[in-house]
Parts: structure tokens; C-alpha cells; sequence
């Protein structure tokens, strides 16, 4: 039986890869490029152990333990103990569930699956089934995705929707100190680039912005009008966005890429949430003043924890 242990290792390092990406995507950590992928190197490297006659240590439940430990600090460094245990947790937890999601489907699709004595055993060759190969190249992917969504799905539940949080809005030289609401009726996005929208009430934040953009904002068809005089770098950070509300007509708002927004949670965690668009709305948002912007759940979710 001939066994392609280079075809192999590159499955098993995409899927190593794979896994502790989702591990940092669950637990919103900042990865470093070079440490995930010497992480994912690491971790597929135990296949090269399989082959020789140091084989039977790959079997011992320590052996696991301490190299997916080695997996796990390579990749997210020690902070300190509780940070590393939540690491390892996830990351256990992540290949479970993708793991378990496989062999779910490999016994669903396939017949040539049989247990003797306790062992799972197939009956093919070195180079496996097109079933297997399917599941792995297919299957892996799609459970990798859906696990993804089901985990964001899950965060937005956790989110307390009538919080209302502290936000920092940087655009070019202007800093807005602002009270935001979460609102999950604001389901806003960029339809080009995805990107989740966030609402400013400008009656009280006008005089923070140039004249030209709050003539704009007021005047949405106006965008793009050669006699308004911009100030420079401004008009490269405007965009137009169509919406509908309930009984209304397609209208416009114009919308501002901010080059930083950072929310502080209750709890004082700083998201950086700067992958965003800022609607300007001259509609008022709260009558006693409680808030004076809107913030799309996606923010909440996307957002990554700066560290102090």
C-alpha cells in the first residue's frame, strides 16, 4: 500500500490551520501571521512522528496534552495562566466540534466504514476513498464555515442590545466623543463592501464637521456637486448608501470611512471597531439625549479587544 505523505501533511496543515484560525476568530485574539502559521506547521508536523518507530508515543494521552500545548503557546503566546487555559479549551472545543462533524458525515455517505474489536477500520487504499477525499476537501470547509457562523450567531444573542457604550470616532484631524446605543433593529450595511453602518445624529455634532459635509448630509443628492469646495481629505472618505425604512421609498444617507472607532464596553473593554461606516442622519435619536448614535450589532461582534 503506498501511502503520499506529502499530499498528506499539506491536508493536515491546511486543516491545522484552519482550526486555529476559528480558535482566534472565537476568542477574538490578534494573530501574528508568522506564529499561525508556524503554529499550523508545528501542529502537522506529529504526522512525521506516525511513520517511525517512535509511532506508539503519538498514542499517549500525555504525548497529546503537552504537544497541543505546544501548539497553542507557539501560536498565541503565554500571557498568563488563565489566557493560555481559555486558548487550550477553545482550541480543543473547535476540533471537536469540526472534527466530530466529519466522521458524522464520513459514516452518513460512507458504506465501507466498519468497527472490529473497537477499531475503526476502512477498507481502501493508501490513497483513501473519493468519499474521504470529498469530505476532507469539501466537507471540512463548509463545517469550518458553518461552525464560524454558528459561533457569531451565538455572540450576537450574548449581546446586550439596549447597552448603551462609550464610542471614539477618529476621522482625518476631528476626535467625537459619543454615547452609542446598540441597537439590533440597525441592520444597515455598505452594499459594495459589506461593511456594517453606524447612525450619528449631526443636530448637535454639526459644528464637528466641515461645512461642506453637513451641506452634503443634508443634501444627499448633492454629493459629487464640483461647487462645493471640499476640505482636503475629505472627499476621498465619502460614499453614498441607499436604504429603505418601513413605508418608505429607496433613499439616500451619506456615509464617512472613519479611520478609527473604538467602543468601550461597561465592563471597560475597548473594541476596535474602525471597520465601519459612519451614516450622517439629521434625524434625532434620542429625545431626552440619552444617545447620540446608533451602533450596528456587527460592531460588537467584528470588533477586536485592544489590549492595555
Amino acid at each position: 500500500m503506498a501511502i503520499y505523505l506529502d499530499i498528506i501533511w499539506f491536508l493536515n496543515f491546511c486543516i491545522d490551520l484552519l482550526l486555529l484560525l476559528l480558535t482566534a476568530i472565537v476568542l477574538k485574539r490578534n494573530l501574528v501571521k508568522w506564529r499561525l502559521l508556524l503554529g499550523a506547521l508545528l501542529a502537522s508536523s506529529v504526522l512525521f512522528l506516525v511513520v517511525t518507530p517512535f509511532s506508539s508515543i503519538y498514542y499517549h494521552p500525555m504525548f497529546k496534552l503537552a504537544f497541543s500545548t505546544c501548539i497553542v503557546v507557539t501560536t498565541f503566546g503565554f500571557r498568563r495562566f488563565s489566557y493560555f487555559i481559555q486558548n487550550l479549551l477553545t482550541f480543543y472545543f473547535v476540533s471537536f466540534i469540526c472534527g466530530g462533524g466529519l466522521i458524522a458525515l464520513h459514516f452518513f455517505f460512507n458504506n465501507e466504514m466498519v468497527i472490529l474489536n473497537g477499531v475503526v477500520t476502512t477498507k481502501s487504499t493508501g490513497l483513501g476513498t473519493p468519499i474521504s477525499w470529498l469530505l476532507v476537501l469539501i466537507g471540512f470547509p463548509v463545517i469550518w464555515f458553518l461552525s464560524k457562523k454558528r459561533f457569531e450567531l451565538i455572540e450576537v444573542r450574548k449581546v446586550k442590545y439596549e447597552e448603551i457604550v462609550d464610542v471614539d470616532l477618529f476621522i482625518l484631524d476631528r476626535h467625537l466623543k459619543l454615547k452609542g446605543l446598540v441597537d439590533s433593529g440597525n441592520q444597515l450595511q455598505d452594499p459594495l463592501t459589506k461593511k456594517p453602518v453606524m447612525i450619528i445624529d449631526m443636530n448637535n455634532l454639526q459644528n464637528k464637521f466641515p461645512k461642506s459635509i453637513v451641506q452634503q448630509a443634508k443634501h444627499p443628492e448633492m454629493i459629487g456637486d464640483q461647487s462645493l469646495e471640499m476640505e482636503c481629505g475629505w472627499e476621498e472618505k465619502l460614499c453614498i448608501i441607499p436604504y429603505r425604512g418601513i413605508g418608505q421609498v429607496n433613499q439616500f444617507i451619506i456615509g464617512i470611512r472613519p479611520d478609527k472607532v473604538v467602543v468601550t464596553l461597561e465592563n471597560g473593554d475597548e473594541l476596535d471597531s474602525s471597520n465601519v461606516i459612519v451614516g450622517l442622519n439629521f434625524t434625532n435619536l434620542s429625545s431626552e439625549g440619552d444617545f447620540n448614535c446608533i451602533l450596528h450589532p456587527q460592531m460588537l461582534i467584528q470588533g477586536k479587544k485592544r489590549l492595555a
